[in-house]
Order: C-alpha cells, then structure tokens, then sequence
C-alpha cells in the first residue's frame, strides 16, 4: 500500500511540477479546472445526489469555470475582483467559524442544497486560489504547497511511529496529536530554513503553524463527510490516495485564505480609489 501511495505521488508531483512552471496560464487554469470538476463530481457522491442530479451538479460547475476563463480578456474581467474576493471571503468564513463548529457538534446536514451549494463555493475558491497564487508567482504556490504536503507526510509518519492520543476518534481514529505534534515540528524547520536563507520575519513561522492548522482542519472536515456518507475514500481515481478531494482536502481551507491574506489590502485599495 505504502509502495504504491509514494509512485502515485511521485507520478503526480512530477505532472504537476511540469504544468506549473511549463504550461501557459490558460492550459494551467484549464487543467486546474478539470482537476476541480473531479473534486466536484466527488463531492456530489458524498452527499449523496442522485445521478441527474450529479449530472447537472458537475455540468454548472464546467459552465461557471468555463465562462470564467473566456471572460478573463473582455469586459466583463472587472467584476472578476469582486467575485474573487466575494468567494474567498465566504471560504474564510465557513473554515475560520463554522468549520470549527461543525467538526465539534459531528452534525449530519441533510439538506442537499445546501451542501451542493457549500461544496461549490469551496471548492470555486480553491480553483480561483490556484490560479491567483499561480499568477502571482508559481514559487509562491509551490511554497504553500509544500507546507501542506509535509505537515501531511510528517503527521503520517510521527503518527505510525509515535500515535498513543486520538485527535478525533469519530472523525478519523487515524489522526493522532503526536501526528500534529510532528506536522507542527516540520512546519517549523521547514520555517526556520526558509527564514535564514531568504531573510524572512521569524512572523512567518506563525503563520506556517496557522496553514498547518487549517490543512488539520480540511483533513477532518472531509473525513467527516465521508464518515457520513460510510465511504473510506472520496474516490478510487488515485491508486494509494483515494480522490482528488482526498489529495486536495488540506489545501481547501489553506490556498483560499493565502489568496485572500495577500487580496484583502490589494482589492481594499482598488475600491478605495474606485471611489
């Protein structure tokens, strides 16, 4: 199992490391897409819509992308900041104060609407989140990457190897607070590295530990859905990992909000000069 989780990674790492720094932003926001429409399709099965109704879910979500890359060179690009920062503060919101509420309370929502709505706006804003961070700098996005991906590797070793307290038994009896202990640990080197050799405030480490945090967050978040829906994986799409959701969980809560803590003062100034 362990053999073919580290190919699929390597496979993917290498696929997608040649379409971030390679590709042009319309094949980067293209593919980005078509990763996200799997994560929507994902999501639709764990609440369990019908068919049609997965159809029609996956189908909205492909027009909606679609009709934002066409609109990207034409008039229309300058309601683009206000969707962006709309989305991405709805994203911060749902992770920063109900997430948390949520995860606590376990509570199922049965109300299928309102899930396909939640699950669109999420995981818009992670779609619009790659693509920002991408735009800004492929190194930047790279670079919260990373810390996801080792707080993740990190937590699953020190976990295996130092696991005795659960973290959230009825979530996902896996996690352990060693594991986070671990994840926290990496994020600090990994801080400390960063800070010496590119002169970074020592704040940046904070920061590292807050993006490790939510990446826990995400994690739990979508092991509860799927604790609700009695399936072990999103999908069965990556040999070893499951889904896309299952691979993109962390990243939901963390890229939306690095976006939205870069956008914040960018787009509070264009609409101060609006005025």
């Amino acid at each position: 199992m362990l053999k073919t989780r580290v190919i699929t990674a390597v496979i993917l790492t290498i696929g997608f490391l040649m379409v971030l720094f390679l590709a042009s932003k319309m094949v980067w926001s293209c593919l980005m897409l078509a990763a996200t429409l799997v994560g929507v399709w994902e999501w639709a099965k764990l609440i369990k819509l019908n068919k049609h109704q997965v159809h029609l879910y996956v189908a909205s979500a492909l027009a909606i992308g679609l009709l934002w890359i066409f609109t990207i060179d034409t008039p229309f690009a300058i309601y683009h900041d206000e969707i962006v920062f709309g989305l991405l503060s709805l994203s911060a919101l749902f992770w920063i104060v109900f997430s948390p509420i949520w995860l606590i309370s376990r509570k199922k929502v049965n109300q299928k609407p309102l899930m396909a709505f939640l699950g669109m706006v999420l995981l818009s804003a992670t779609w619009l989140a790659l693509n920002g961070l991408q735009n800004i700098s492929p190194w930047l996005l790279l670079g919260v990457l990373a810390i996801v991906w080792l707080a993740d590797i990190a937590a699953y070793f020190s976990g295996k190897r130092f696991g005795r307290h659960k973290l959230a038994p009825e979530i996902s009896p896996g996690k352990t607070w060693e594991g986070v202990a671990g994840a926290i640990l990496a994020a600090t080197i990994y801080g400390l590295v960063l800070c010496y050799n590119m002169h970074y405030s020592r704040w940046l480490i904070v920061g590292l530990w807050l993006i490790v945090v939510l990446s826990v967050m995400g994690d739990l978040f979508e092991s509860l859905l799927k604790r609700q829906a009695g399936v072990k994986d999103s999908s069965h799409l990556l040999p070893g990992h499951g889904g896309v959701l299952d691979r993109i969980d962390g990243l939901m809560p963390t890229l939306p909000l690095v976006l939205f803590y870069i956008y914040y003062p960018l787009f509070s100034s264009l609409q101060l000069h609006a005025r």
